[in-house]
C-alpha cells in the first residue's frame, strides 16, 4: 500500500502546491494525486492552475510517484493527453499514472461543444483510452468514431506502458470499466458502500487489477475546527455525480451548497484531530484491497496536516 497526498489545484496556487508536495515527501508520503480541472467547484476555493504545466516541475522537485485524474475527449483531444503522458514517462520512468473519467460540464463545457449524455461520454472515454494506448505503442493511429484521429504518431514514446485507471463514482460505472481499464480509482464512502464498489469492479473483469482510493479528510486541532474548515471549502462536493455533472459554473455549485450543514459534511469527510480515527479508516480501506490511498485534506491547513501525517500517522505504518 502506498499513502499519497492530494494536490488540489482548485484550492491552492501551483507555486504553493509545489512547496506542499516537497513537504509531503519529507513527511513520508509516497505518492501524489493531482486534479485536472479548468474551474474550481466553488469561488471560495478560488484557484485553477494548469496541472500539466505543474507536473513536470513537481516531478523534478521530488522523487514521488504522481497520478492525475483527467477527462479526455472534449476539452482535450486524447492524442494530446497521450503525448503529455508519454513525455512525463520518458523523463520520469515508472513514476506516472493516469486516471480517466467521463468528466463534468463544469470543466468540459468551456469548448462550446454540446455536453453529451452519460452514455455517449462513456463511449467517448473508452475510445479515447483505446486511442492513447495505441499511440503509446509508437505506431500511426487513425480512428473514426466519436473521437476522430487522422494518422497520428508519437515519436517520443513512453519508456513503459502507462497504467490507466478508470474513475468511478457509481456501481454502474465500476462494473462498466472493469473489463477495459487497468485499474479502478474511486472516492471514500462508508465501508459498506465501498465494499459494494469493490465487488462490482472485481466481479466484472477487475480481478487482480490495482485499485486506488481518494480519501477526503479534514484534520485540525479540534473536531469543530476540522468541520468548519471542511464546510468552508468542501460543502459543494458532497452531492452525487448525477446532480453535479451538468452544472457549468462555480456559482451554481455554490448555490447548491448553500444549505449544507456541518453534520452533512461528516458523512462524506473524515473529520477530527485524533490520529486513531484516521488510522482506523486507512486500515479498513487497506483491508478492502486498495493499494493506493490518497489523502486529501480538504481544509486550508495543509502544512499542519502534512506535519500531523509525518508525526502521527506515517510511523504507525513503518512498525
Amino acid at each position: 500500500m502506498k499513502l499519497g497526498y492530494h494536490a488540489s489545484h482548485e484550492q491552492f496556487s501551483p507555486s504553493a502546491l509545489l512547496k506542499l508536495v516537497q513537504k509531503a515527501e519529507e513527511a513520508g508520503f509516497e505518492a501524489v494525486l493531482s486534479s485536472d480541472h479548468f474551474h474550481p467547484w466553488s469561488n471560495r476555493q478560488g484557484e485553477s492552475g494548469f496541472a500539466w504545466s505543474w507536473l513536470g516541475a513537481a516531478m523534478q522537485a521530488t522523487n514521488l510517484e504522481f497520478g492525475i485524474v483527467n477527462a479526455p475527449g472534449q476539452r482535450y483531444h486524447p492524442a494530446i493527453i497521450a503525448q503529455a503522458v508519454a513525455t512525463l514517462d520518458e523523463m520520469f520512468p515508472k513514476r506516472f499514472w493516469i486516471a480517466t473519467g467521463s468528466g463534468q460540464a463544469l470543466n468540459e463545457n468551456i469548448t462550446g461543444d454540446k455536453w453529451p449524455s452519460k452514455e455517449i461520454r462513456n463511449q467517448r472515454l473508452k475510445e479515447s483510452v483505446e486511442v492513447m494506448q495505441e499511440l503509446w505503442k509508437g505506431d500511426y493511429v487513425s480512428h473514426y468514431g466519436i473521437v476522430k484521429v487522422e494518422k497520428a504518431k508519437l515519436f517520443t514514446t513512453p519508456n513503459h506502458t502507462p497504467t490507466v485507471f478508470g474513475a468511478a463514482l457509481t456501481l454502474k460505472t465500476a462494473k462498466w470499466l472493469a473489463s477495459w481499464a487497468d485499474g479502478l480509482i474511486t472516492i471514500s464512502k462508508p465501508i459498506e458502500e465501498l465494499k459494494e464498489m469493490v465487488e462490482a469492479f472485481r466481479s466484472n473483469g477487475g480481478e487482480n487489477k490495482p485499485m486506488a482510493l481518494k480519501v477526503q479528510v479534514s484534520y485540525s486541532s479540534t473536531k469543530e475546527k476540522a468541520l468548519q474548515g471542511a464546510k468552508d471549502q468542501w460543502k459543494n462536493n458532497i452531492f452525487p455525480s448525477k446532480l453535479t455533472s451538468e452544472l457549468i459554473t462555480p456559482e451554481q455549485f455554490d448555490d447548491m451548497g448553500e444549505k449544507v450543514r456541518k453534520e452533512d459534511i461528516e458523512k462524506y469527510v473524515i473529520t477530527g484531530s485524533d490520529p486513531q480515527l484516521f488510522l482506523d479508516k486507512i486500515y479498513a480501506f487497506k483491508e478492502l484491497g486498495f493499494e493506493k490511498i490518497i489523502l486529501h485534506n480538504v481544509n486550508e491547513e495543509q502544512e499542519k496536516f502534512i506535519e500531523f501525517f509525518g508525526n502521527k500517522l506515517r510511523p504507525e505504518f513503518q512498525k
